[in-house]
């Protein structure tokens, strides 16, 4: 009796094989799917240079992988390939090929927030910005290369630029890559054919049926690119219809030249005589088309099918053991090549494909609820944190697809995006369990009851880290230190490190992450509160007791209780809840007093002053900032607080405050903030308070978030 090999990489083929195209294209199948072809991918690594287009094509590909699967592996290995090339672009400074693994560090960065990621892509286009070297886009005359004069090129360079901005702020990249696409466009574009030439040597070229000569992946790869560029061009933006306008001529134009087996040839106006099937221009139209038809740019019903057809083609040159095939190499003849031939680029194309028919298979099985979040306000809000009431939902990007990190919180969920001036944005709810899998979650803030350092408690995310005092210390004969200031650990690493640190014990100690070298004492530190006589400063002891409300990955949450205090003859307790965000360098706090008096309070948030020439700035808006005396090699910490309603500013027992009225019983809100001058985000006085101001207006005036029924 024979007995035979069953592996799941042939159960997976046979499955593709003979069931009908819909179980193929349902959201689990496709993603797994996905995952075979790139886990071969991963385990055959190809010999370019880690820097080179192909490569960076391919790790937009496994980023949109990353942002379905339930694996970190491909995250993990696009964070291993940007260590490895030190997060630099490719060797030359203008050419787009060399630009385009830059998507893949913008789109780790808005993941994990690590300037590192983006700091050398941002320093080389700020020198191309200052020296652009325009000129003629003539494919024959030296040195065109170092403009995007040719059409490949506009899917490896801008949505570079364009993601740089909507994760920085900095408005100047995208409108870098507006302005010279349409130079490209205006350049390549045929506005008869509503194609892209090559270049401008095939301008006179002629097929052998006599039409135009237009490069089928060529034209993908611009399709793709404007995909990728209306991902990060607002929707308010001027240019955005022009954008959409060329999209969908480019797509009414393509789908027409489909062929019969769902792909598309290597010329596109001569099918006839480029007989190879190619995955690469056919995964690139897949992915461009899917995400239009997901967009709503696209019509379904006339287009769903035509996507349909051409991901069953590719599905269908994937081998058993997960190699995608049929991809056209590249310089070589494009009618005749084998058909085994495969190249990591198209494995990204296939993969970003892969992506949208994961989210269109989603959509046809659960209609999502739409969470639409506006930000009326003239200036870039970048991580900001999103609340909707919604229960054990997983929340999609509705531009990229990408499933975002979310926290359940009591109001329904949380999650975070990025928003330009003006700009609104979509955001899917699906039922968690509606979804084969839930991508993994880096953890970016944390809290704790510190039990082994004197009942610390301590709380942080990526960009600060705070403590403040138990009841333990107050009888230690080594500290019997009785204050309820808050204490700042200086950080530069942008991750959580508390819990790290306090193993080591060494935490006074610079290790190349930060340390604690703020010095609290009794007074209010950054941030910590009394109440106010108009003379004195009134203080509780440390705190009583602590609770736990949440513990990240987005936001952790916490309740400190104090007992009551003397204050000026008149017994007041409070109950502190803080909760801190990832990305914010402020904790929100909500006090609310307890007093057997009704009578209104007067409440001092303080900052502790310094010996020496520091900064200090308050505004009328309700907040205050202190960049503190530099301490040698240490450098500076700054510390702000904003009082929403403060209605004056004083000083009192060493501590600049600012006062604000509250009655019992009721919220008393105000945000505390840090920063180190060597941290990496704040390099001087100037550029904290700009962020605190920012974070004041911010407060002011909230995001409209709005959810469908």
């Amino acid at each position: 009796m024979k007995t035979y090999r069953v592996t799941l990489a042939s159960l997976c083929a046979g499955f593709l094989l003979f069931t009908p195209a819909h179980a193929a294209q349902s959201p689990g199948a496709v993603l797994a799917l996905m995952e075979k072809t790139a886990n071969w991918q991963l385990a055959h690594p190809t010999g370019y240079p880690a820097d080179d287009w192909t490569e960076a094509v391919g790790d937009a590909g496994f980023m949109a992988l990353a942002g379905i699967s339930g694996s970190a592996t491909y995250r993990d290995a696009m964070l291993d390939m940007g260590r490895k090339n030190r997060w630099r672009l490719g060797p030359s400074l203008y050419h787009a090929d060399d630009q385009a693994v830059g998507q893949t560090y913008a789109e780790l960065y808005q993941q994990l927030r690590d300037p590192a990621m983006i700091a050398p892509m941002r320093a080389q286009f700020d020198n191309i910005i200052d020296e652009p070297r325009d000129g003629t886009l003539d494919f024959l005359v030296p040195g065109v290369l170092m403009r995007w004069s040719w059409c490949d090129s506009l899917f490896m360079g801008p949505p570079a630029w364009a993601r740089l901005s909507s994760v920085t702020g900095d408005p100047r990249y995208l409108e870098f890559a507006i302005a010279r696409w349409w130079k490209t466009s205006d350049y390549l574009y045929d506005q008869q054919e509503h194609l892209y030439f090559r270049d401008s040597r095939y301008f006179k070229q002629h097929e052998a049926n006599g039409k135009k000569v237009f490069w089928g992946r060529g034209n993908g790869w611009v399709l793709g690119g404007l995909a990728r560029m209306l991902q990060y061009v607002p929707a308010n933006h001027p240019a955005y219809p022009r954008f959409v306008q060329q999209y969908r001529e480019m797509s009414e134009r393509l789908l027409g030249l489909q062929q019969a087996d769902g792909l598309w040839r290597a010329s596109l106006l001569d099918p006839a005589s480029y007989p190879s099937k190619d995955t690469s221009g056919t995964g690139l139209y897949t992915y461009a088309l899917a995400w239009g038809v997901n967009q709503g740019l696209l019509p379904k019903e006339k287009y769903g099918p035509a996507v349909k057809r051409a991901w069953q083609a590719l599905a269908g040159s994937v081998s058993a053991e997960g190699k995608l095939t049929h991809v056209q190499p590249i310089g070589a003849d494009p009618k005749h090549f084998d058909p085994e031939s495969t190249d990591v680029f198209a494995v990204g194309a296939f993969l970003m494909a892969g992506s949208e028919m994961y989210r269109m298979g989603l959509e046809e099985a659960h209609a999502p609820r739409v969470v639409t979040v506006a930000n009326s306000g003239k200036a870039y809000r970048l991580e900001e944190s999103v609340e909707a009431q919604a229960a054990d939902v997983a929340v999609m990007d509705a531009l990229t697809s990408r499933v975002l990190p979310s926290q359940a919180i009591a109001q329904g969920v949380l999650f975070q995006t990025d928003l330009a001036p003006g700009e609104t944005r979509r955001f899917l709810l699906f039922p968690r369990k509606a979804l084969p899998v839930v991508p993994q979650v880096v953890s970016r803030a944390h809290a704790r009851f510190v039990s082994e350092r004197m009942d610390d408690f301590a709380w942080e995310n990526d960009r600060i880290a705070h403590r403040t005092y138990g009841p333990a210390i107050m009888t230690d004969p080594r500290e019997m230190l009785v204050s309820s200031g808050i204490d700042v650990w200086s950080k530069s690493a942008h991750k959580l490190v508390q819990d790290a640190w306090y193993k080591s014990g060494d935490y006074h100690l610079e290790k190349g992450e930060g340390h604690d070298f703020y010095h609290v004492g009794k007074t209010r530190g950054c941030g910590g509160l009394g109440i106010f006589d108009g003379k004195a400063l009134y203080n509780s002891k440390n705190y009583a007791s602590w609770k736990i409300l949440a513990d990240g990955p987005i936001r952790t949450e916490f309740e400190l209780r104090f007992d009551a205090w003397d204050a000026a003859g008149r017994a007041v307790a409070e109950t502190r809840r803080v909760s801190l965000d990832a990305g914010s360098n402020f904790s929100r706090v909500e006090s609310r007093f307890d007093s057997p008096s009704a009578a209104p309070l007067t409440v001092g948030v303080g900052i502790v002053q310094r010996e020496g020439q520091g900064r200090y700035v308050e505004d009328n808006s309700g907040w205050m900032s202190y960049w503190e005396p530099e301490m040698g090699a240490h450098g500076s910490n700054a510390c702000a607080v904003i009082v929403p309603g403060a209605g004056a500013f004083a000083a009192a027992d060493g501590n600049y405050l600012a006062t604000a009225v509250t009655t019992p019983g009721q919220p008393f809100v105000y945000y505390l903030g840090a920063a180190w001058s060597k941290g990496g985000d704040f390099p001087n006085a100037q550029a904290w308070e700009a962020y605190v101001k920012s974070t004041a207006a911010r407060v002011a005036s909230p995001v409209q978030v709005t959810v469908s029924r």
